[in-house]
């Protein structure tokens, strides 16, 4: 239940079988698949005119409102030398993403310097990376520019808010759950010195991918393996077989599987949104990334949104829209299954209709261009920007 394959395999079972209307859930509409297509089309042109779209990854919040804030890290970074500026970036990145789940819509983060007002998953992005330049996640006054264990370990839940600009007038969905989560990635870090070294940092994932700096391509499915190999004892899902956390995995009676997996549907989200963050700080290092398609589209609620909005998933009692749902739940989990088995579908479709190839737009920009972006789209033209879908969540999943 580690690899996207076991991913991609439960999922399509799950799609044949609402395709077959044996889902007590849903309702496929796969006619509505070429319209969507020209939906995502269009969004992506206006996003990126020229085409040439990048990965869908925290790096990408990193730049909203148009600002470049990377040159600024680079420029702080200036005196490293190309390894040790990627242990720096992976560190941020992956503290980051962390972060970044629902902000809710009353949230919001006002940017020093250039007096942006951010929201959701833009607002949560520049306001780790102001953190993460101001020594936030670091035990080390002389290397403010890192995340280490005890730096994590020792965070308190005013300094967090404070660096989110919490206040009561400005709340943030989640705050604890996120605070819990940081924590525990330090101590899962500190728990792991051969892999993380001796200060446990993210950043030596470099170096365990590269072999010390001796191999100069690593697949992306090999990097989402080494985050669930180390990092999947984290994640506050009760979810476990045995002593063995499982993470983003959830149970669906009409999921089959062998051994003790039958009927488990594994996503994976946060774990593959962070793989996805962490391809670019290797191929600035100077690494070759191969296998883009090897992971698969994100099931979360812009996705997920994006084929509700579009007609193409419907639910087969409106009224669960309005409904409190539990990541858990039966109509949920089968939701996100439906979600990245339908986003392989449309991926081609929305390739075709731009005239470029998988290599030239892999999965990875099709979610960039794409997918993420119109289902917000959808969603801010339908319900001012709220999921289709009321979900009631801590921020570790959606």
């Amino acid at each position: 239940m580690r690899s996207t394959s076991c991913i991609r395999q439960r999922a399509d079972a799950l799609l044949q079988r609402a395709r077959s209307g044996a889902s007590e859930h849903w309702l496929v509409n796969d006619a509505a698949l070429a319209s969507m297509a020209q939906t995502v089309a269009v969004v992506t042109r206006e996003r990126y005119p020229e085409l040439r779209i990048p990965f869908h990854s925290r790096w990408r919040h990193f730049e909203a409102g148009g600002v470049d804030r990377k040159a600024w890290l680079d420029q702080d970074l200036a005196a490293l030398e190309p390894p040790a500026r990627a242990r720096s970036q992976i560190d941020l990145a992956l503290v980051s993403v962390l972060l970044d789940a629902g902000a809710g819509p009353q949230w919001s983060f006002a940017e020093p310097g250039t007096g942006q007002r951010l929201g959701r998953s833009e607002g949560l992005g520049v306001a780790s990376f102001h953190a993460f330049r101001q020594g936030l996640f670091s035990s080390d006054p002389d290397r403010p520019l890192q995340a280490d264990a005890h730096g994590l370990q020792r965070l308190r839940l005013d300094q967090l808010g404070a660096a989110f600009q919490v206040t009561p007038a400005n709340p943030l969905v989640g705050l604890e759950g996120r605070l819990a989560l940081l924590q525990a990635l330090g101590a899962a870090l500190l728990s792991q010195p051969e892999g993380f070294g001796a200060t446990g940092r993210p950043g030596h994932l470099l170096d365990a991918l590269t072999e010390g700096g001796t191999r100069p391509t690593v697949a992306a499915h090999d990097v989402l393996r080494a985050l669930l190999d180390t990092l999947s004892g984290i994640w506050p899902s009760p979810n476990r077989l045995g002593a063995i956390p499982l993470g983003d995995c959830w149970q669906h009676p009409a999921v089959r599987g062998r051994g003790l997996s039958d009927g488990w549907m594994p996503f994976h989200k946060l774990s593959q949104w962070l793989t996805y963050s962490l391809l670019e700080p290797l191929q600035w290092a100077g690494m070759q990334v191969d296998g883009l398609d090897a992971l698969t589209g994100l099931p979360e609620y812009r996705n997920g949104g994006l084929l509700m909005d579009g007609g193409v998933l419907q639910l087969r009692e409106p009224a669960n829209a309005q409904r409190p749902w539990l990541p858990g739940d039966a109509l949920i989990v089968e939701w996100r299954a439906l979600t990245v088995a339908l986003l392989d579908a449309l991926a081609p479709r929305v390739r075709h209709t731009l005239g470029l190839s998988a290599e030239q737009m892999p999965l990875a920009c099709v979610l960039e261009g794409g997918t993420w972006a119109a289902g917000r789209v959808l969603a801010q033209r339908l319900r001012g920007g709220t999921p289709p879908l009321n979900i009631v969540s801590d921020g570790t999943v959606f």
